[in-house]
């Protein structure tokens, strides 16, 4: 029997990811028992601004945007990115309130301006949500009703404790939230698709090992368990 490796690949990701790469990883190990794989999972703000600081990971899992911010300022070895999964963003309620039509454009910008609160997240869906509020025009109109969910806090838990009335994230993170009723995903006109990546750091004492764990993630073997999570192999 092969012992595991005693160094772990260490890896940051952002929440969004982190139940699909808890699963990738024990699938990772089962067919590489030489390597074990230790993951945390952060809000992905705090993510890439720990990586920015120089602290040490074997892999980075963010959004493809911060992932090339990375590359560009030499936290990353060039080359390295390997896309993983795409995400769509979803709209959910707490559990047992009335459900909105959001299957138009109209019906949920009309779903939004009558909501008496709205969460979104820090990462990519945030902003862009809030873009999209400025195309329809409505800023001021929901400008007070809006909650940021705090770095690494899901808008589900905030749906789920009542906090707020609408809440608009990843469906990766949304799925499987006890005291939520997901709606669905973004009306197409209006989707938000996210790509996540991972990428080698250059503090990575363990470059191959890395590069061999992200092929793997990114291969056809892994495409059903993406679909579970609510993601698309990319």
């Amino acid at each position: 029997m092969t012992a595991p490796n005693p160094t772990p690949i260490r890896i940051i990701s952002s929440m969004a990811t982190k139940t699909l790469l808890a699963d990738l990883a024990r699938l990772f190990e089962a067919q590489s028992p030489e390597f074990s794989v230790q993951i945390e999972s952060v809000g992905g703000v705090d993510a890439a601004k720990r990586v920015q600081a120089g602290e040490a990971f074997d892999c980075v899992v963010l959004a493809s945007n911060a992932i090339d911010s990375l590359l560009q300022g030499g936290k990353l070895v060039a080359g390295s990115r390997v896309d993983l999964v795409h995400s769509s963003v979803a709209v959910a309620v707490p559990a047992g309130a009335p459900c909105p039509d959001i299957a138009s454009e109209e019906a949920l910008k009309q779903a939004v301006l009558q909501a008496t609160s709205i969460a979104y997240s820090t990462g990519p869906s945030g902003v862009e949500l809030l873009k999209q509020f400025e195309r329809w025009g409505i800023t001021a109109q929901v400008q007070d009703k809006l909650v940021q969910a705090q770095p690494g806090i899901p808008v589900g838990a905030l749906l789920a404790q009542g906090q707020v009335a609408l809440g608009f994230q990843q469906l990766s993170e949304m799925m499987g939230v006890a005291g939520i009723t997901v709606l669905g995903p973004l009306p197409r006109a209006v989707q938000v698709t996210t790509t996540f990546s991972g990428s080698v750091s250059v503090t990575s004492a363990q470059a191959q090992a890395v590069q061999a764990l992200l092929r793997f993630w990114a291969s056809e073997a892994t495409a059903q368990i993406k679909l579970r999570h609510g993601l698309q192999a990319a």
